[in-house]
């Protein structure tokens, strides 16, 4: 029975050394873990209300249409230029024809009038040739009848053959005059056919910007990638309609690169910097470390750029520490970045300086 009682006895001293040992571990990993904590505390300013991020732009369409292929999948990679939407084109034909019939006619019309400005021309050319023998013609009638005039006082003519050399010169006068009326009326109408022509070739352009336009519908019925990236999730389907200015989906841009976008206290940012070195390790991946520096601060706090800014002034005001996004640049430039998508959480330090 003592046996059994020095067994227990040496197990619970045993248990007792256990503990102790536990405990003094653990009492010296809390007294390095603060330590560490307290000289990164000196040493830099923390923050881990940090996220990656990415420009992500949205794919508009800029036609109307019924959706008649999707050859993109969610989360698909593409490249800048590969087709992700066709519109169904069949109405858009039918107004081409429409467009092309329109300017045809506007364009004969115009070889038309073309024409009338060629033959009023010509008339008024012939006009004028004939104003000239009739002015000719005019002036031998009134020297006719000067002579005849001057004969008659003489008596060497009979008032009979005066009288129709008289009627001669009234005639050719009313010969004359009618040739240059009709020679002003033929310059009148190659003026107005001149003005129809300037309406005609408006009217010709304007049927070629409607013809162009539907050329552009028809070419904007083809959506295709703006840039390298990833896809969002797909929301469409086939047959669906498409109004222009919708969005038919979102777009990773790829080219545009990643960058942190981290919110310190205001406290924290007296002495920041554009081009501070960072220290960076994202939350996914938290054996890695990232690289990177101070690009730039921002000019207000995050609350001035809401929808609704806070007012102090309506009376309700609490002190609260505001938050300044600052943009980190990577200086990382392998193959880590990749792993990193938009959104995922971060934790950044910055040395202070």
């Amino acid at each position: 029975m003592s046996d059994q009682i020095k067994k227990y006895e040496n197990i619970d001293k045993i248990a007792v050394k256990v503990t102790y040992v536990v405990a003094l571990l653990i009492l010296l990993a809390l007294l390095v873990w603060g330590v560490i904590s307290m000289i990164n505390f000196w040493n830099y300013e923390e923050t881990n209300d940090a996220q990656v991020k990415e420009y992500i732009n949205p794919i508009l369409s800029r036609a109307n249409g019924y959706v008649e292929e999707i050859r993109y999948q969610d989360h698909q990679k593409v490249t800048k230029g590969d087709t992700l939407l066709i519109l169904d084109i069949d109405e858009a034909n039918v107004r081409l024809e429409e467009a092309k019939a329109a300017l045809a006619s506007a364009e004969a019309k115009l070889k038309v009038l073309e024409s009338n400005v060629t033959t009023t021309s010509s008339a008024a050319n012939a006009s004028e040739s004939k104003i000239n023998a009739a002015k000719a013609r005019l002036w031998q009638q009134q020297q006719e009848f000067n002579r005849y005039k001057k004969l008659l006082e003489g008596e060497a003519v009979t008032q009979q053959q005066f009288e129709d050399v008289k009627t001669r010169l009234a005639v050719a006068k009313a010969n004359f005059e009618s040739l240059q009326n009709s020679f002003s009326a033929s310059q009148g109408k190659t003026r107005d056919v001149n003005a129809q022509i300037a309406v005609a070739k408006a009217d010709i352009q304007q049927k070629k910007s409607m013809l162009d336009r539907v050329k552009l519908d028809m070419k904007y019925a083809v959506i295709k990638a703006p840039s390298n990236g990833y896809m969002g999730k797909r929301s469409l389907q086939e047959g669906q309609y498409v109004q222009k200015g919708q969005t038919i989906g979102f777009i990773v841009d790829q080219n545009q690169g990643k960058w942190i976008v981290a919110n310190f206290e205001e406290t924290q940012i007296a002495n920041m910097k554009e081009g501070q070195d960072v220290k960076i390790t994202v939350d996914a991946y938290p054996s890695e470390e990232f690289h990177g520096k101070i690009e730039s601060l921002s000019p207000a706090t995050g609350s001035q750029f809401s929808l609704l800014p806070p007012d102090n002034a309506t009376g309700n005001f609490v002190k609260i520490t505001q938050r300044f996004p600052v943009r980190i640049e990577f200086v990382d430039k392998n193959a880590k970045l990749k792993k990193l998508r938009a959104g995922m959480n971060a934790e950044v330090a910055i040395p202070k300086s």
